[in-house]
């Protein structure tokens, strides 16, 4: 990937993408919302695009839809759950021998607001275990691919990451007091400390990949209405249509993390509006949590024995500067 631009991210509209024939992208949930307008978006400046799907039938209208709203695109999908980690690795060793090279893992798939507590297969809670120890498994999986390309992770937080007090590294699960929109705020927590985390590693090991992290502020998708009512949701979209942004203008963060000259190495970006919801995007806030370096050690660390992932990139060493 180019080096960022001296021009910076503020006002950064999808207008500044450059060209992107030849360049591959992989993206979590590009078939529905915002991850379907990222998707369109770098399409339309030549791109291919691999979608991530759990629904072939989803998959397969989305690249129906994408053929004719950006038929400058190349597109093609894989199956895979979030929620259980065999699909993953499995889906992850199918795209690596199709794509050896990826410019940028985008991992915008969620999961939001679950009304009881529930586990993944691999015994995660859901909320946890889909938004960031699936993509955690999915970038180690593929970390070698995007590292060929020089490219980019790319991690979608939320402004509810700073709701979250904490990761709750004693009941990761919530065996005790589950509560929907606590372990959400957690998840997307761990999602924006991952990223910071991860580019300090690939910075320490020489690696030419490197992470970014961005946030949509608020968007009017079906996001919002997961865990409401089937009364609350519908007298929801009235108003979501006049406070939230629409997906195009959401995706703009995570579009100028995957190929944006002008998005920096450990940023994190998102709307700077009002409360950060909506607005020209540039550099968004992070809590205090989210910066904390010995959260991050005890995240990755949690994250990579439960997993067993491995990331050989960050197995590399700096070859040792020569003098002049």
């Amino acid at each position: 990937m180019a080096q960022a631009s001296e021009f910076g991210a503020e006002g950064w509209t999808e207008d500044r993408l450059p060209d992107l024939s030849g360049k591959r992208f992989v993206i979590t949930g590009g078939d529905s919302g915002i991850g379907f307008e990222t998707t369109r978006m770098l399409g339309a400046k030549g791109a291919g695009v691999t979608i991530i799907s759990i629904s072939e039938d989803k998959a397969e209208r989305a690249i129906l839809g994408l053929k004719t709203l950006a038929p400058q695109g190349e597109y093609d999908f894989f199956i895979a759950d979030l929620a259980d980690l065999s699909t993953v690795r499995k889906a992850a060793a199918e795209i690596a021998k199709a794509h050896p090279a990826i410019d940028a893992l985008i991992m915008n798939a969620g999961v939001k607001r679950i009304p009881r507590r529930t586990l993944t297969r691999d015994g995660f809670e859901k909320q946890f275990g889909v938004n960031h120890i699936g993509h955690f498994v999915l970038a180690s999986a593929l970390s070698d691919c995007v590292e060929r390309a020089g490219g980019r992770f790319v991690s979608v937080s939320s402004l509810m990451h700073k709701r979250a007090s904490g990761i709750r590294f004693s009941d990761l699960t919530f065996q005790h007091h589950y509560h929907p929109t606590q372990a959400y705020t957690q998840s997307k927590l761990a999602n924006l400390v991952f990223a910071l985390e991860l580019n300090r590693r690939l910075e320490a090991a020489g690696a030419k990949s490197r992470a970014y992290a961005c946030h949509p502020g608020y968007a009017n998708t079906q996001m919002h209405e997961l865990g409401l009512s089937k009364f609350a949701g519908p007298l929801m979209r009235p108003i979501n249509k006049l406070l939230y942004q629409s997906p195009r203008k959401a995706a703009r963060s995570t579009l100028l993390c995957a190929a944006g000259l002008e998005a920096e190495p450990g940023g994190y970006y998102g709307p700077t509006g009002f409360h950060e919801r909506t607005g020209p995007i540039g550099r968004a806030t992070m809590s205090r949590e989210a910066r904390n370096p010995e959260i991050a050690a005890q995240l990755w660390e949690i994250s990579q024995k439960s997993t067993a992932a491995e990331w050989p990139v960050l197995a590399k060493t700096k070859e040792p500067e020569t003098a002049e």
